[in-house]
C-alpha cells in the first residue's frame, strides 16, 4: 500500500505565500506522476498542478505565474509553493501520487490540507 500525507496548510492573508509538502511512502516501485488538486466549498475538485518523474509540469490557468510545483524523486515528495494568494484559492488541497507497485499502478490520495486565504 501507499500512504500519502500532506502538510503546510493554514491561514494566510491575501497576497501572502504558503508552501505545501506531500510525502508518499510504502511499497512503491516507481513513482510516475505527483500532483496537487483542490476542492473549494460547493465546487468540484480541480487540478492545481502536476509534475512527472522527468520534471514536466502542468498548471491550472488560474494559478499560472503564482504557483510552482517541484519534487524530490529520491524522497517521493512533492511541493507546492504558492505566492500572491487570493481568497479564491481557499480550498482543501489534496496530494495525488500515481505509483507503480509490482505489476499494478494506481492513484493514491492524501486526506487533504486546508488552505484559507482571508484578511
Amino acid at each position: 500500500q501507499v500512504q500519502v500525507v500532506e502538510s503546510g496548510g493554514g491561514l494566510v492573508q491575501p497576497g501572502g505565500s504558503l508552501r505545501l509538502s506531500c510525502a508518499a511512502s510504502g511499497s512503491i516501485d516507481i513513482m510516475y506522476r505527483m500532483g496537487w488538486y483542490r476542492r473549494a466549498p460547493e465546487k468540484q475538485r480541480e487540478l492545481v498542478a502536476v509534475i512527472t518523474s522527468g520534471g514536466s509540469t502542468n498548471y491550472a490557468d488560474s494559478v499560472k505565474g503564482r504557483v510552482t510545483i517541484s519534487r524530490d524523486n529520491a524522497k517521493n515528495t512533492v511541493y507546492l509553493q504558492m505566492n500572491s494568494l487570493r481568497p479564491e484559492d481557499t480550498a482543501v488541497y489534496y496530494c495525488n501520487a500515481y505509483a507503480g507497485l509490482g505489476y499494478s499502478r494506481g492513484d493514491y490520495w492524501g486526506r487533504g490540507t486546508q488552505v484559507t486565504v482571508s484578511s
